[in-house]
C-alpha cells in the first residue's frame, strides 16, 4: 500500500478538502470520455485511486489541451493535480513526478510526400501543423532550425489545418495520427518518432509535501501494475510504462 497521507499531506496535495483534477481530453492515450459521460482512462484512474487513499471527494475539470491546463492552474479553474508531459517549460510553473507513461511523437504526412525519416523534416519551406502549446510544439520550438510551425488551437484541430492548407506534416501523439491513417488512404505515418514525451502527475509549484507523496504514489501505481492494467482497460495497449526512476 502507498504510504499513509497525513492530515498535513492531505491539505498540501487538496487544499479545499476535494482533490481537483484536471482532465485533458486532448490526448486520448491518456484520457477518454466513458459511456456515462465522465472521464476514463489512465489520468482519470489515478485521480481516483489518489482521491480514494486520501479520503477526498475527486472533482474533474476537462480540458481539450494540455496549454489550456498549464494556464488554468492559477486561475478560477485552478487544479490539485494534472497530468501533463514533463517539459523545462511548464516545469517553471508546475512540479512534476516521475514519469508513469512513455508515448511518442510523430510525423503524419501526405502519402506522396518525398518525407521518408523524421531527420527530414527539419527543412527550409517545410511546415508543420500542431497543437499550441502540445508538448510537441515546446518541443519542436526549441529543436527545429528551418522548418515552420503552423498552429492550430488543439492537436484534432492541427489535424485539419494539416489536410485543407495542404502542409507538409502534422506533429503530434502516434497513436491517433495512426488511427487516421489507418482509415485515410492518402496520409502515413512516418517511422520511429521525433521524441520521447513522458507523461507524468502535475501539481503547482511550492507543495513540496505534496510532491514527494504524489511522486512516492505513482511509484507504486507503476510498481503494482495499476499503470499497465488501466492502459490495457481503456485501450491504449502501444503506450508504454515508464520504468522505474532511480534512487538519489
Amino acid at each position: 500500500m502507498a504510504e499513509a497521507a497525513d492530515n498535513d499531506i492531505v491539505r498540501s496535495i487538496a487544499p479545499t478538502g476535494t482533490l481537483r483534477a484536471a482532465i485533458n481530453y486532448g490526448n486520448i492515450v491518456l484520457a477518454q470520455k466513458g459511456p456515462d459521460g465522465e472521464p476514463a482512462g489512465i489520468s482519470a484512474d489515478l485521480a481516483r485511486e489518489l482521491g480514494r487513499r486520501l479520503d477526498v471527494p475527486v472533482s474533474f475539470t476537462i480540458f481539450d489541451t494540455a496549454g489550456k491546463v498549464v494556464d488554468a492552474l492559477n486561475g478560477p479553474a485552478a487544479w490539485d493535480v494534472a497530468f501533463l508531459a514533463i517539459d523545462p517549460k511548464r516545469a517553471q510553473t508546475i512540479a512534476f513526478t516521475a514519469p508513469y507513461v512513455i508515448i511518442e511523437g510523430a510525423y503524419m504526412v501526405p502519402k506522396a510526400s518525398p518525407l521518408m525519416e523524421n531527420d527530414q523534416v527539419d527543412r527550409p519551406g517545410v511546415r508543420i501543423a500542431l497543437g499550441r502549446s502540445t508538448a510537441y510544439d515546446l518541443y519542436l520550438g526549441r529543436a527545429l532550425k528551418s522548418a515552420e510551425r503552423v498552429f492550430a488551437p488543439t492537436s484534432q484541430a492541427a489535424v485539419e489545418l494539416f489536410r485543407q492548407d495542404g502542409l507538409d506534416a502534422v506533429a503530434s501523439v502516434r497513436q491517433p495520427l495512426e488511427i487516421y491513417a489507418r482509415d485515410h488512404s492518402d496520409v502515413r505515418v512516418l517511422p520511429g518518432r521525433f521524441m520521447v514525451i513522458e507523461q507524468a502527475m502535475a501539481a503547482p509549484r511550492g507543495r513540496d509535501k505534496a510532491l514527494a507523496y504524489l511522486d512516492h504514489f505513482i511509484g507504486e501505481m507503476k510498481a503494482s501494475g495499476f499503470v499497465a492494467n488501466a492502459l490495457a482497460r481503456s485501450g491504449q495497449h502501444d503506450a508504454v510504462v515508464a520504468p522505474k526512476s532511480e534512487g538519489p
